[in-house]
């Protein structure tokens, strides 16, 4: 199969996806299960760019909820502070994870392996310190004092999509299709790079970095590149996160939110395409009925991140693609023998 017809198929599957969770409100109108839907596909949108970076540019970064963050603040602090329209402020916050990324990966991709990892999660703990240390009055916002960075409480009751008053008990839907757009703007985003030139490019780096570098592939150079475009994307989601939430605060660098989504991309298989959506989706099943057991469902994620890294390593998405393989081959010998 050439390259231009792989990318054709798995561009097609992300329509059939796309076009399952259009129709989907048709037969799930409870507005509990809709938010639900629509957590999966901001969480999904953030694994699938992780998994873009970490498990096919081969950068073990740890600075992804950063991204998302910044996402999720630069919305809030464009819409709080300068009165701008949410559809304005999601784009330039997600420019502005990419950025941020760009800088941060100029410095950080010096290194290799571990240390990189190191370094983003210091980056990322470094400014969520200086965000719930920041204490001073910035300005009044409905009669209240809001810091410049939202100190330990961030941001919130800010404005949203713009729905509720447009389509009254039935806003959800337009938040729904809104995060929908977002989410297939990201699949077929990733979907392009992982599939085309650049997935190319970053694969050879992250298999074996001499033989890249012999056929003029620069690993800093590209990897600064999947670093900013996977930023830009998480920023995407974390724009979108906080204008149908109306909330950002320090919540969102928290070390069991990083496993969490960490979890879905090693569940659902690193370095696959549809890996990350089928993790987040069992992620967020096993969260669900873990709801009741408190600070102890960190204890789940640890333990299910543990057994697929000991257990499958490569996730559910190669252990089915190895099932499948076999079936096929079971066959052909069937018909050879006959």
């Amino acid at each position: 199969m050439t390259q231009l017809d792989d990318l054709t198929r798995h561009l097609l599957i992300g329509v059939l996806v796309i076009a399952t969770f259009a129709v989907l409100p048709v037969f799930i109108t409870q507005r509990y299960l809709l938010g639900e839907v629509i957590v999966f596909f901001i969480w999904a949108m953030v694994a699938m760019n992780w998994n873009l970076l970490m498990g096919h540019a081969g950068v073990f970064s740890l600075a992804q909820m950063l991204f998302f963050a910044v996402g999720a603040y630069g919305m809030a602090m464009g819409v709080t502070f300068t009165g701008m329209s949410v559809w304005v402020a999601i784009p330039i916050a997600a420019v502005s994870s990419a950025l941020l990324a760009l800088i941060i990966g100029m410095a950080c991709l010096r290194l290799t392996g571990a240390y990189v990892a190191l370094l983003t999660y210091a980056i990322a703990e470094m400014i969520h310190v200086l965000i719930i240390t920041d204490t001073e009055c910035f300005t009044l916002v409905r009669n209240n004092c809001q810091q410049l960075f939202g100190g330990s409480t961030g941001f919130s009751r800010f404005d949203d999509f713009g729905f509720r008053p447009l389509l009254k008990k039935h806003w959800i839907l337009g938040n729904y299709y809104t995060v929908l757009a977002a989410f297939g703007l990201t699949i077929f985003g990733v979907i392009v790079i992982i599939h085309g030139r650049l997935g190319l490019a970053f694969r050879a780096i992250r298999d074996n970095v001499g033989y890249a570098s012999s056929r003029g592939i620069d690993r800093k150079k590209y990897q600064v590149v999947a670093f900013a475009l996977s930023a830009l994307l998480t920023g995407l989601a974390g724009g979108v996160y906080a204008a149908h939430y109306r909330f950002a605060g320090p919540s969102l660098f928290e070390f069991s939110t990083l496993m969490f989504i960490l979890a879905m991309v090693v569940v659902g298989g690193l370095g696959s395409t549809w890996g990350p959506l089928i993790g987040t989706g069992i992620m967020m099943i096993v969260v669900e009925f873990s709801k009741e057991m408190g600070d102890a469902r960190n204890l789940v994620l640890g333990l299910a991140l543990i057994i697929f890294v000991v257990v499958m390593p490569k996730g559910l998405v190669h252990l089915a693609s190895n099932a499948w393989r076999k079936v096929s081959h079971d066959r052909q010998e069937t018909k050879a023998d006959s």
